[in-house]
């Protein structure tokens, strides 16, 4: 059951119970193949809304482009084609540690991508409730999510991928299997790859300076700017990058330091010497 209410604009929907708010109202019943909506996450800019469902026997993520979502900084048409375009990548880029897409539709005049449900606990910024909980998780634990971030994004790299939009907002700690689980890759593309854009999709607290510039190679280089700047965001703070504020020991400190420099020579080369200059640094508990 879907019922509707306005206000100043912006339309607040209930679809078994749970309200969400879009720009006009939207016919969702055919959500009822999936199971009974428990949740939704509707403050998305990229046209997408997603939902979690429960058909009795398992729990599904939804996410669809199609319907005229509140903060979307494109129309209902680009983001159908975006989140086609994405259900290649997500199949391309499978592993253990990405979420699992299931299937793809299109479906209620637009396209739904069927994801495993993850029961667990999201690094967003957008999600203050779940971050606190995150950001709790144990020092091996959060080293454990970081190790398995780095050797998914080495594997991005040899399928022939580099990462675009790639922020905290990507990053699950499922509590029932106990590893990190990557989430919302859907602008990661095929290398070579260049800036066609200026300032391109992403949080700026992970975004290099060759992101913001176009007609940039965005690369693996790019890349380890980004994993310098989740090693911040989990170990130390993200937005000031002093020894002071910083978890760890001071080896680890000048690696993620090296990684997010502004100057992409004086970056690692690759993402794996990354790993073995940040396993070695943690070897030496310095």
């Amino acid at each position: 059951m879907t019922d509707f209410s306005t206000n100043t604009n912006v339309y607040t929907q209930i679809t078994d119970g749970v309200s969400y708010r879009l720009k006009a109202p939207f016919d969702f019943t055919f959500l009822g193949r999936y199971g009974r909506v428990f949740t939704v996450l509707d403050a998305q800019d990229s046209g997408n809304i997603c939902f979690g469902t429960d058909d009795g026997q398992k729990r599904y993520f939804v996410k669809y482009a199609g319907a005229p979502t509140l903060r979307a900084g494109l129309d209902a048409e680009e983001a159908i084609v975006n989140l086609k375009r994405s259900a290649t990548v997500y199949r391309d880029l499978a592993h253990m540690n990405l979420v699992n897409v299931i299937d793809a539709e299109e479906i209620g005049g637009g396209y739904a991508l069927i994801f495993d449900w993850v029961e667990g606990e999201c690094m967003g910024k957008m999600y203050p409730q779940s971050r606190a909980v995150f950001m709790q998780l144990s020092m091996p634990v959060k080293k454990q999510i970081y190790a398995e971030i780095l050797a998914f994004h080495v594997h991005v790299v040899e399928r022939g991928y580099v990462a675009v939009d790639f922020y905290d907002g990507s990053i699950m700690y499922d509590s029932v299997h106990h590893k990190a689980v990557i989430c919302d890759i859907d602008f990661y593309t095929k290398s070579p790859y260049v800036n066609d854009m200026g300032r391109m999709w992403g949080s700026s607290r992970f975004m290099s300076p060759e992101e913001y510039c176009l007609g940039a190679d965005i690369d693996e280089v790019t890349n380890i700017y980004a994993m310098g700047a989740t090693a911040f965001a989990l170990f130390g703070d993200e937005t000031d990058r002093r020894i002071e504020k910083w978890g760890l020991g001071r080896v680890s400190f000048d690696v993620a330091k090296r990684a997010v420099s502004d100057n992409r020579s004086e970056r690692q080369k690759s993402i794996r010497q990354l790993i073995d200059e940040w396993d070695s640094a943690s070897a030496a508990r310095l």
